[in-house]
């Protein structure tokens, strides 16, 4: 099977020159004479920034004439990551000490308020974790009821209310702070309960409604210094509101996704980040019909110009063929005529199969995976063609039409069987995306594609569930009349 297109993204730093750049300077115990990199977070991915050489003291700087970006920023030697973490925020003159005994509580910061949060923070929070710890031994205790649960259950969550009211300090004495955005960030929406209608029915809808809403009301998705955290929370943030709080249709997705590109436009880091993770995330869905959304988003961001300020030629060319391989057989869309030589020689098209359902198959002679995928379209052919009326239009990605016709007598295929490259029409693969074999779509007696992509053990419960579908509208066509 071919590969699927892989879209690779190299991301270009957009840094605007600041007169007193930055300079981190460092002192830790035990490093001696080695070369330390400079690293930060991006998504899942790792980036070096700079590198120092930390002499026999284990002294060494970071400096340059531009100012980083804000994130979570890491220490690495020899490509092994130091067991601790960062933040590069708006003071970048600033040093660190301490010793590979313990990073964090060893830890001396002179020049930068914030990272004094960041690390006062984590060694409250370390404290709590083992004032915890033997409350949720006793919580995980399996050998315990519920009523000897309760102490621990009480204990522990004073501690967690500790916990809390030690952040909801740091967030509203430092708003503006790195530790402040990062701690915020991670709360969820707090959802009130529904309101009723005039007529005394609770509004089943207000809670969704509000939850989309105010979705983001913690996490500032303008801001991409939550790009650069140790987990990829931005993605998952960004994948968790267009996946459960919008219908998946095409339309509803990219209305979504432009609100969201409007409202990170003012920051170009974003912007790029966001919109690149929605092309990314549809280049290839999950759901069936939503590479419409990539389609549409490389027309309206890319080719458009609008990422002009950070893409290249060679990027943008491949965005557009993926592009154009898919808009032709989008799902909504009247599919292409098909019309080759079968394995007598006879012209065979598409457009002549008068059936309320066409099934396009299009396969290899050669392809492991057609040997497994063709004995189960042929058994869903042999108990369903007359229940559904249907008729499946086989194409044959090879050349030779010996490999066919062998290929045909072996899986017994008794429908339409075409030669691909014999055709009157042109490449199949300009009509069709079947970039990877076996790949298989749905027509209906209109020649609509109304499905693509699917196993050929999903077929009969696919047609099942679109002809409930069209029964449901017809009746309420009916009703509405």
């Amino acid at each position: 099977m071919k590969a699927l297109l892989i879209l690779t993204f190299a991301f270009i730093t957009l840094t605007s020159s600041a007169q007193d750049g930055y300079k981190i300077d460092f002192k830790i115990k035990g490093f001696k004479d080695t070369t330390v990199l400079l690293g930060y977070y991006i998504g899942e991915n790792n980036y070096v920034r700079d590198t120092a050489r930390a002499n026999a003291q284990g002294v060494f700087s970071f400096d340059g004439k531009e100012r980083l970006l804000q994130g979570v920023y890491f220490l690495a030697i020899n490509k092994v990551k130091v067991p601790f973490d960062f933040l590069v925020s708006r003071q970048q003159h600033f040093s660190m000490e301490t010793n590979t005994d313990d990073y964090v509580r060893g830890m001396k910061i002179k020049g930068d308020e914030d990272n004094q949060l960041f690390f006062d923070n984590m060694i409250f929070i370390s404290e709590r974790h083992k004032e915890a710890d033997p409350f949720l031994k006793v919580i995980k205790d399996s050998t315990l009821n519920e009523d000897q649960k309760k102490q621990a259950r009480e204990s522990f969550q004073k501690i967690n209310d500790k916990v809390m009211a030690h952040q909801d300090e740091i967030v509203t004495k430092y708003p503006a702070s790195l530790t402040a955005r990062i701690m915020k960030a991670s709360r969820p929406v707090e959802v009130p309960d529904p309101p009723r209608k005039p007529n005394g029915t609770i509004d089943s809808t207000f809670q969704l409604r509000y939850y989309r809403q105010h979705y983001f009301d913690n996490f500032d998705i303008a801001d991409d210094a939550m790009m650069r955290l140790p987990k990829p929370f931005y993605t998952e943030k960004l994948n968790e509101y267009l996946d459960k709080l919008f219908l998946q249709m095409p339309d509803s997705l990219m209305a979504a996704i432009d609100d969201l590109a409007t409202r990170v436009k003012k920051n170009k880091e974003t912007y790029k980040f966001l919109v690149w993770n929605c092309v990314y995330k549809y280049q290839k869905p999950i759901i069936m019909g939503l590479d419409e959304v990539y389609v549409r988003l490389v027309d309206k961001y890319y080719l458009s110009g609008e990422m002009d300020f950070w893409i290249d030629a060679g990027l943008k060319k491949n965005l557009k063929d993926y592009a154009d391989k898919l808009r032709v057989s989008l799902i909504g869309k009247t599919g292409a005529n098909l019309s080759m030589q079968d394995q007598n020689f006879q012209q065979k098209s598409i457009y002549e199969i008068k059936k309320r359902y066409v099934v396009l198959y299009i396969f290899d002679p050669d392809c492991g995976h057609c040997r497994e995928e063709s004995p189960k379209l042929v058994d869903f052919y042999n108990k369903n063609k007359v229940k559904y009326n249907l008729e499946v239009f086989a194409v044959s990605a090879d050349t030779s039409m010996q490999k066919m016709r062998d290929y045909i007598k072996e899986m017994k295929m008794t429908w339409v069987t075409v030669n691909g490259p014999r055709s009157y029409v042109g490449l199949y693969s300009k009509l069709y995306y079947a970039e990877t074999t076996p790949s298989l779509y749905v027509l209906d007696d209109k020649k609509k594609i109304i499905a693509k992509g699917l196993p050929a053990e999903q077929l009969e419960g696919f047609l099942t569930n679109y002809e409930r579908f069209l029964q449901r509208k017809a009746a309420l066509k009916n009703k509405g009349s």
